[in-house]
């Protein structure tokens, strides 16, 4: 007989997702399961809203547990874009997201002069009856419905960035940057200005926030340099300037822009690593042998002056060939990078590289082409570097904290262990590739991950294994708590070496900066910081949605102009709903709807991620090369549709 529970545990508390079709799915902590909201008991509740709910009585039959939501505790956001329409004189906003159930009336008082059929951002003023839809009032026109403009800023206000630097930060930035570098700025500073000093960045990059110094010794020694951008020494505790970034939490970085989390006068300039011109840093300095191993460390403020600034594709010359000035440096650093990846991957990191592409836009926004992005020796060199410095800048605060725990807290960049449901979920789906998978401790061993993705090098389906590998694995966050790197087979790692664009590495910068000055931490920060570490955490993948949903939208203009073409593709998704396929060459994902599949009767296997027809046998699975042809494409839901062929 179930025993009777009481009202304290029929009442539970979580973030709601809601599905394009209105139902709704409770995540409890504790609860292996969802709990499943009808439509007509999410009470107001909105997608991603933390909500408190109460249980319905468990039905023996039912395939899942039931309640309805009592309360919104907080809303996930207000704000939604989407096309102002007017029907029997009534005004209302139909949001963009799907996920969005209802349209917001718009009362004609707070219409703010836009026309029906205008692209808009409106947020929900009041709505207390779920049986009514909720009232709103414009706050932004944005446009014609696909324009770019309008459809780029409505992508960052519904993620909560918005488009302008507030005017009161952006004042203070323009003060320090008419002030400059005073003498008194280099008073402290360790001086790099005449060791040899260079930065490594993207072709169209407009911020420099790190660069490499290197110059040899004697004994094969070698003193390598990681300096980065001294943004805490311009931003301070509570200025305009550090509530602005604290709230923002990160830049934005879309496929046609870049929404910075600092004014730009800092962040492209006073801030900025610049060729030819004095530059404050914090410093993270290395003395490595011939074997790259660490034999000294020193952290600290300096000044530098970088002699030359590469993009990639420079500096992979430059490594290769001898007749390049630089040469001899980036030579010397790509051989101890490599030295430093193989040490990485001894202690179990795992490779989670994913192809990227690039849009080459045309002067409207429209894209014209789309390209890999490549990586190579000189990409992986900044970043084997970078990856150096946050480990032993995490390393060093974490000794100094437990020496002396009464000097505080730190903020790290943590990434948990898989989930052993997922994990046997993923030796499941590999096994059934043919893999020979076995777990240890309820999961596959990084080695054993890295071998799977060595050997499927150049085949089309590398990048659909390697996305559900990524998929299976945890997401990094920003805490106070460390538990390590799992990915990176890290015990100490944080994140130091990009305070222009994230705002844990600014913490990460102050706090840095008081223990090298023998200063104590304020037992009372610990919580402020782990505040700010959760705004980060929750930024940063807001950003990334952003990012992802204006890499769809061109998807879906750049295939919109190629209806009835064929395409080669792999399938990258298989649902029940039908089959996800990645064009070969442009990574362009679209949906094979089922009842486009018209051939046969296929049945989802949930386990084997499959589609199997049930008269004449034929599987389809991720990875498999399949021929589609563009059917149909929806710029407003950025949604494409192909047909198999």
């Amino acid at each position: 007989m179930r025993k009777q529970k009481t009202k304290s545990e029929l009442n539970i508390q979580g973030i709601i997702s809601v599905s394009r079709k209105g139902t709704g799915y409770i995540k409890v902590i504790d609860r292996e399961e969802d709990i499943e909201v009808d439509s007509r008991h999410l009470n107001t509740a909105l997608n991603g809203d933390m909500v408190e709910a109460i249980l319905h009585p468990f039905q023996i039959d039912a395939k899942r547990q039931t309640g309805e939501v009592l309360k919104i505790i907080s809303r996930a956001k207000g704000g939604f874009a989407g096309v102002l329409e007017r029907e029997n004189g009534i005004f209302f906003l139909k949001p963009d997201d799907p996920k969005m159930y209802t349209d917001i009336l718009i009362p004609q008082k707070r219409l703010g002069g836009v026309k029906v059929g205008q692209k808009v951002f409106g947020e929900i003023v009041s709505w207390n009856d779920p049986r009514k839809a909720p009232e709103g009032k414009i706050v932004r026109i944005l446009g014609r419905p696909g324009e770019n403009e309008a459809e780029m800023q409505a992508i960052v206000l519904e993620r909560g960035f918005a488009p302008e630097i507030k005017t009161e930060a952006q004042k203070e930035a323009q003060s320090l940057k008419r002030a400059g570098i005073t003498p008194r700025d280099y008073n402290l500073r360790r001086d790099f200005r005449q060791i040899p000093t260079l930065t490594i960045d993207p072709e169209d990059a407009k911020d420099f926030d790190d660069a490499i110094s290197i110059r040899e010794i004697g004994a094969g020694e070698w003193e390598v340099g990681v300096h980065i951008a001294d943004v805490s020494h311009y931003v301070k505790w509570e200025s305009a300037l550090d509530r602005e970034a604290r709230e923002r939490g990160t830049s934005v970085y879309l496929v046609d822009r870049t929404i910075p989390m600092l004014p730009e006068i800092l962040s492209n300039d006073l801030c900025s690593l610049l060729p030819g011109v004095d530059r404050l840093c914090l410093s993270a300095v290395f003395i490595l042998d011939k074997e790259a191993k660490v034999k000294k460390e020193w952290f600290g403020k300096t000044v530098i002056n970088s002699q030359k600034r590469f993009t990639y594709r420079e500096a992979e010359k430059a490594i290769k060939e001898s007749v390049y000035p630089w040469h001899k440096e980036l030579a010397a650093l790509n051989r101890l990078a490599k030295k430093l990846t193989a040490e990485r991957f001894r202690e179990g990191a795992i490779s989670l590289d994913q192809a990227e592409v690039k849009f080459v836009l045309a002067p409207d926004g429209a894209p014209i082409k789309v390209v890999k992005k490549e990586r190579g020796d000189s990409n992986k060199l900044i970043e084997e570097f970078m990856l150096l410095a946050n480990k032993k800048v995490a390393e060093t605060i974490s000794a100094k904290i437990k020496a002396s725990p009464e000097r505080g807290a730190f903020v790290y960049r943590v990434h948990d262990a898989p989930n052993p449901e997922k994990m046997e979920n993923l030796a499941f789906f590999l096994r059934s590739l043919g893999y020979k998978i076995a777990l240890k401790n309820g999961v596959i061993e990084n080695s054993e991950i890295n071998k799977i993705l060595e050997s499927l090098e150049g085949k089309s389906e590398k990048d659909t294994i390697h996305r559900v590998i990524v998929q299976s694995m945890a997401k990094a966050v920003y805490s106070t708590h460390n538990i390590g790197h799992y990915g990176l087979a890290f015990k100490h790692y944080t994140h130091f070496t990009s305070p222009i664009r994230r705002y844990p590495d600014i913490i990460a910068h102050r706090i840095l900066t008081d223990y090298c000055q023998g200063k104590k931490i304020a037992s009372d920060k610990l919580r402020e910081y782990e505040i700010a570490a959760r705004i980060s955490s929750e930024q940063e993948r807001r950003a990334a949605d952003a990012e992802r949903a204006s890499v769809k939208l061109k998807y879906a203009e750049y295939m919109a102009k190629r209806l009835g073409q064929k395409f080669k593709g792999v399938i990258s998704g298989i649902t029940e709903w039908g089959i996800y396929v990645e064009e070969a060459e442009t990574k362009c994902e679209g949906l094979v709807r089922i009842r486009d599949m018209r051939d046969d009767y296929y049945i989802f296997n949930e386990k084997r991620l499959e589609l199997s027809g049930e008269k004449k046998h034929r599987k389809y699975r991720l990875g498999d090369q399949v021929t589609i042809k563009v059917k149909a494409v929806d710029l407003a839901q950025k949604t494409i549709d192909y047909i198999l062929i």
